[in-house]
């Protein structure tokens, strides 16, 4: 079954246009999921709009959007007449810059969407804009109307096909320095340094995201199981919570052995730093 694109419309690149759909990347379709069930008769909920003030529900088709211009007092907003709001962005989104992906940061980065030409017209015009972007290795900037509201996003080749990710505007996004500045500065040891950097060598891999599992999910899972076979909820055992480190250059040996014991190359005959060493005899803090 063909999937139900989330937006249909026009990539244009100055005055080449090819009619181009997105398609969600992401799927929630297997992820457990639960109902709200009344707990005396087993019967699924639903949810209803009650009046605020009189409590009584709302009939079918009495409910109307709001936006709310001064305390209490509301500007009423059809359905219609929000769908007749447009703009360009609404059905065109025209590549009017082009950028290096690298150079967008990976906190304006929100949703995926895969991008595909809509009809065997557009494919030509499809093809010489994704290609051209390729060649060039670039990624273009563009706008677009989703869920009713206009969205930065950039656009880049993907195999035969693009991928567009919306963008986040700047005064949504918290800058670094509003959280980081409280962190303080620290002089860190080079020895240690360079045993962490080994650590890291020895856990080195390669990106497999079939690797990743939902284990929060199997859990769940199991615990369905067991209900429905009229068993006890499984008994999960918490798992231990880390504590802060009191003797770091001594914890950082002992992970470097237990990720294969791999000796880090010159640095390792020398002794430990003075600033090491210091901090290898310094008392341990007796825990709470």
């Amino acid at each position: 079954m063909a999937l139900r694109p989330a937006w249909k419309g026009y990539l244009k690149l100055s005055l080449v246009t090819c009619a181009i759909e997105l398609t969600n990347v992401v799927t929630h379709a297997e992820k457990v999921s639960f109902r709200i069930l009344n707990r005396k008769t087993g019967n699924t909920v639903k949810r209803i709009y009650v009046d605020a003030e009189t409590g009584k529900p709302l009939e079918e088709g009495d409910e109307i959007k709001g936006y709310e211009v001064s305390d209490g007092e509301f500007v009423h907003i059809e359905e219609d007449e929000i769908e007749a709001v447009q703009i360009e962005s609404s059905h065109t989104m025209n590549l009017d810059g082009f950028v290096e992906k690298a150079s967008i940061e990976q906190v304006y980065l929100d949703t995926p969407y895969y991008v595909s030409p809509a009809d065997e017209v557009s494919e030509e015009a499809f093809a010489v804009i994704r290609d051209a972007m390729a060649a060039r290795k670039m990624a273009g900037l563009a706008r677009i109307v989703l869920y009713q509201r206009e969205r930065p996003v950039v656009i880049e080749p993907l195999g035969k096909g693009m991928v567009l990710t919306t963008l986040r505007y700047d005064d949504t996004v918290r800058q670094p320095n509003t959280v980081f500045d409280e962190i303080k500065a620290t002089k860190t040891d080079d020895e240690m340094i360079d045993l962490a950097q080994h650590i890291i060598s020895q856990k080195k891999t390669k990106f497999d995201p079939s690797k990743f599992d939902d284990r929060y999910e199997d859990a769940l899972l199991e615990l369905i199981r067991a209900k429905k076979a009229g068993r006890k909820a499984p008994k999960a055992k918490a798992p231990p919570k880390p504590s802060n480190v009191v003797n770091l250059f001594d914890a950082l040996k002992k992970s470097l052995n237990a990720e294969g014991g791999a000796k880090p190359g010159k640095s390792s005959s020398k002794a430990p730093s003075r600033r090491a060493k210091a901090k290898a005899s310094a008392p341990k803090r007796k825990s709470a």
